[in-house]
């Protein structure tokens, strides 16, 4: 199976152009993937030029080596007329519809061990981000004022 990863929010904590904390078992169960699985990892990122190479280094340093980067295979010449689609079976990527899954979740989905999937039509358990503290005391404050104003009348 060809994969096309995302680098900033997926292989990294998103810091760009900086470059993030790595993000738990990312690069493990990449490697995990090309090793046992035999699939083929695409580095997908909006980074070019010297910030790529970075990334690229980054990943390399920690045993992570990509099929190809920022194309389809590392043979394609890119031009300014060269198609951004890539021609893979699979994305994995921070901004997707249901947000960052975990990497053990990825791992077990690639491998057929997770049987849940986000089909259409299917009903999906949505994961929202609790509030920071600041909103909720805004509304804490909020629902205090409304009792204040209550018992005044």
């Amino acid at each position: 199976m060809k994969i096309a990863v995302d680098f900033d929010g997926t292989i990294v904590t998103h810091e760009y152009p900086a470059i993030g904390k790595e993000r738990p078992f990312a690069i493990d169960v990449l490697k995990r993937l090309q090793r046992e699985e035999k699939h083929q990892i695409i580095l997908w990122s909006v980074r070019t030029g010297e910030l790529l190479d970075e990334a690229v280094a980054y990943c390399k340093e920690r045993g992570l080596e990509f099929y190809a980067v920022n194309k389809n295979d590392p043979e394609e010449e890119c031009t300014p007329d060269t198609p951004r689609k890539l021609n893979v079976d699979m994305f994995i990527d921070d901004r997707d519809v249901h947000g960052m899954a975990d990497w053990a979740y990825i791992y077990k989905k690639i491998k057929g061990e997770e049987t849940s999937s986000f089909g259409m039509g299917e009903p999906q358990r949505v994961r929202r981000k609790p509030k920071n503290i600041i909103l909720r005391f805004g509304e804490w404050l909020d629902k205090l004022g409304d009792e204040i104003d209550k018992r005044k009348r």
